[in-house]
C-alpha cells in the first residue's frame, strides 16, 4: 500500500497534513480535558452536600439508637432522630443527584466538543488521504513491465490538460499510436506525478 506520495515535495505537504491531524486532535483533547475539570468543579457543592448529610444522617442514627435504650420512654426518644436521619438522607441523595448530573453534563460537552473539534480537520483531510492512497497503490500494481506505461500515457490524453500535453507533443496521440517510446514515457511521467508516483528509472 502506497501511503506518502514518490514526489517530494508532494510528499512533504503529505507528511505535514498528517502530522497536523495529530497535533490538531491532541490539542482538542487537551482541550476538552481541561474544560471537563472546569464543569466537573460545578460538582463539588453537590459533593459537600451529600457528604455531610450522609455523615450528618449517621450522627442522628448513632443518637436515635443510644436514646432507644431508655426505659418506658426511649422509643418516644428515638422517633424524632429517626426522621432527622431520614431527612439527611434524602438531602443526601439530592446532593448526590446533582453531582451526578453535573458529571453527566461534563461528559456529554467533552465528548462533543472533542468530536466536533477532531472532526473539523479530519473530515477534510482524510478522504483527501484516503482517495490519494487507493490511486496511488492502484498504480503501482501497473509499474511492473514497460507495456505498463501506454496505459498511464493513455491516460494522461485524456485525463491531463491540453497546455501540458502540448509541451510533450504537438500530436501526442499520434505518437501514441506510432509507439513514440520518447513521448509515450513523457506522457505516463505526467500521468504518474499526477498520481504521486514518480516515474521508474528505465521509463526517464
Amino acid at each position: 500500500m502506497t501511503w506518502y506520495s514518490e514526489i517530494p515535495a508532494r510528499r512533504t505537504r503529505q507528511i505535514l497534513g498528517d502530522a497536523w491531524l495529530v497535533l490538531w486532535s491532541a490539542l482538542w483533547i487537551w482541550m476538552v480535558l481541561r474544560l471537563y475539570d472546569l464543569v466537573m468543579n460545578l460538582a463539588a457543592p453537590g459533593l459537600a452536600v451529600a457528604d455531610s448529610a450522609t455523615d450528618m444522617s449517621d450522627r442522628f442514627a448513632s443518637a436515635g439508637e443510644a436514646l432507644a435504650g431508655v426505659p418506658l420512654i426511649g422509643e418516644a426518644l428515638q422517633s424524632p432522630f429517626d426522621g432527622m436521619s431520614s431527612a439527611s438522607v434524602s438531602i443526601a441523595e439530592a446532593g448526590q443527584a446533582s453531582a451526578d448530573a453535573v458529571s453527566m453534563l461534563a461528559r456529554f460537552l467533552a465528548i462533543a466538543l472533542a468530536v466536533l473539534g477532531i472532526a473539523s480537520w479530519a473530515m477534510l483531510w482524510v478522504p483527501i488521504r484516503v482517495a490519494f492512497i487507493r490511486r496511488a497503490t492502484a498504480a503501482r500494481r501497473f509499474l511492473d513491465s514497460t507495456d505498463d506505461l501506454d496505459l498511464f500515457a493513455l491516460r494522461a490524453m485524456a485525463r491531463q490538460p491540453l497546455h501540458l500535453l502540448a509541451r510533450i507533443s504537438d500530436d501526442p496521440a499520434g505518437a501514441w499510436r506510432r509507439g513514440d517510446q520518447a513521448v509515450i514515457a513523457e506522457l505516463a511521467s505526467l500521468e504518474l506525478r499526477s498520481e504521486g508516483l514518480a516515474p521508474r528509472a528505465a521509463v526517464s
